[in-house]
């Protein structure tokens, strides 16, 4: 019997976390040169809740998920990727540091555009316009932020493995075996990749936002904060529609600028990364029983999200 099954991926540090829909397959390459990897079942909560599928609660669901599962890879491959002799990350450290994360994530893409539109709206004008300019501040807020780590040297590492990611599902894609000789040909860019969905949430968040109406700063932010499910429900299935339609023209259309932006996220892997994205993909792949071709490739500067039909 054909069933959905979902999976995910994201660059990590000098690595690539690969999510099937039984288990996820972290490689990473070490000081000394090997590739250690590692593979572990993965528990879906969807499986004992079948709501959680539901069209518009998935969305925020499968976010929330990729972001937990995506956390716990990044902080597995920084302590996976030391010298043996390095003092490794303890769990103390790796909550605090998701924290602050969350924090300052909240700070400058929620609280600091909607503080500035909202001392500044008497020249703005009505909801809509003042929601259209808190998005576009927003917006170059996150192309400002991507810009500058992609400066720092480990950060273009992960962007050159979000590429090697990019080129091994393109290449599974294409039904074509798993080899860095295959993989090099194709582009670092992917239509469905999790930057896209990014930009897409931006965008469906400017109209959402505007619904809320006006009131005081705290209103404002908390009111925000507290339809980000809704807004991560909507660009989910947004994503899903264009994807099931992304041979129409209006659909490439739509594509084209999360595929622009994707040129801040990845850049050109070398054949050492790609070995190692490959070996993350070929592991996930090998525990899935029956797997068909993939449709849709998701990721995260990442997190990416991939759909396919298959039996299983």
């Amino acid at each position: 019997m054909d069933k959905k099954t979902t999976y995910g991926g994201m660059a990590v540090i000098e690595g690539v976390m690969m999510r099937g829909p039984h288990s996820v397959s972290l490689a990473v390459r070490k000081p000394d040169g090997t590739i250690a990897v590692e593979t572990e079942p993965l528990k879906e909560l969807s499986a004992r809740f079948p709501f959680l599928k539901w069209p518009f609660i998935r969305g925020t669901y499968v976010l929330i998920d990729s972001l937990v599962v995506g956390m716990r890879a990044l902080n597995k491959s920084a302590n996976m990727s030391l010298e043996e002799e390095e003092e490794q990350l303890s769990t103390g450290e790796i909550l605090i540091t998701g924290i602050i994360a969350f924090v300052m994530a909240m700070l400058m893409f929620v609280v600091l555009p909607t503080a500035l539109v909202h001392y500044t709206q008497r020249f703005l004008g009505g909801v809509l316009v003042q929601n259209l300019v808190e998005g576009i501040i927003r917006l170059a807020f996150f192309l400002l932020y991507v810009y500058g780590i992609s400066r720092i040297n480990d950060i273009a590492r992960v962007f050159m493995y979000h590429g090697a990611e990019h080129k091994s599902i393109s290449t599974y894609e294409a039904g074509e075996e798993l080899t860095v000789e295959n993989a090099r040909k194709y582009s670092t860019l992917h239509p469905r990749c999790g930057t896209s969905f990014l930009l897409i949430v931006m965008v469906i968040s400017i109209l959402v936002f505007a619904l809320l109406g006006k009131g005081d700063l705290f209103y404002r932010i908390w009111s925000r904060i507290a339809v980000l499910p809704i807004v991560a429900g909507l660009g989910y299935e947004f994503i899903k529609i264009s994807a099931r339609y992304q041979t129409r023209l209006w659909a490439r259309t739509i594509a084209a600028p999360g595929l622009w932006l994707q040129r801040l996220t990845t850049r050109e892997p070398d054949d050492s990364q790609l070995e190692v994205a490959l070996t993350a993909l070929q592991e996930v792949l090998e525990e899935q029983p029956q797997v068909a071709a993939v449709t849709i490739d998701n990721c995260a500067g990442g997190e990416r999200l991939a759909e396919q039909t298959g039996t299983y």
